[in-house]
């Protein structure tokens, strides 16, 4: 098999690799937030509670976590394992990549002083409001540097997936390896995922520019 008909055939992967990119960060990014919330929330119960699901989900491997998502259901309830393993993929990485996100965005918010908090109340703005106009965009600023990380994390980690037998491009390009008995696909991953993530840090860097105004 030529160098040309690999990179085809693991092409056709890259738009699941993609996909588990894209979507994670969709659901994660907001789930993240929340999360943070819970965990700064003054209720005890609430916040000892959420202390201890981050604490498991980020103490545990997420090769783990994909594989209780996709095939627990099977060994607790008895119900079919879905053909469409898209769906617990990204409840997964969605589930993990929350947790990682909420400690960022903790961070970022308990670094803002209060005296903003007590200015926009004396500007007649509600909590609610400070926190969507004034300190959000500022935390964002902040913990852009840390969010790159994470999200460049996130790309070489779908790579996971084949743990669950999702064809992605690394599993695809493991078969192939597997079936010639050579190492070039893993190159050509590695080329791949080198390219996407920095495309990823071209955008995030982009982004971190246009945010220099809080400076």
């Amino acid at each position: 098999m030529t160098i040309l008909t690999m990179i085809t055939k693991m092409s056709e992967g890259l738009g699941r690799t993609c996909a588990i990119f894209f979507l994670t960060l969709l659901f994660s990014l907001p789930l993240g937030l929340l999360v943070a919330m819970l965990r700064m929330s003054k209720n005890r119960l609430v916040r000892a509670v959420t202390t201890g699901v981050i604490a498991v989900l980020r103490g545990t491997p997420l090769m783990l976590q994909l594989l209780a998502v996709t095939y627990g259901p099977f060994y607790l309830f008895g119900l079919s394992v879905s053909r469409e393993k898209l769906i617990p993929v990204v409840i997964a990485f969605s589930i993990n990549y929350a947790a990682y996100f909420a400690e960022i965005y903790r961070g970022g918010i308990e670094s803002m002083s209060q005296g903003q908090y007590e200015a926009a109340e004396v500007l007649g703005y509600s909590r609610g409001q400070c926190f969507m106009r004034i300190i959000l965009p500022q935390v964002i600023k902040r913990i852009l540097p840390s969010m790159t990380n994470e999200v460049v994390t996130l790309v070489k980690d779908t790579s996971m997936a084949f743990t669950v037998a999702y064809q992605e491009m690394f599993t695809i390009g493991k078969q192939i390896a597997n079936s010639q008995t050579s190492f070039m696909p893993f190159v050509i991953a590695g080329v791949f995922y080198f390219l996407f993530n920095a495309i990823v840090s071209w955008v995030m860097a982009r982004f971190e520019k246009r945010l220099s105004y809080y400076r």
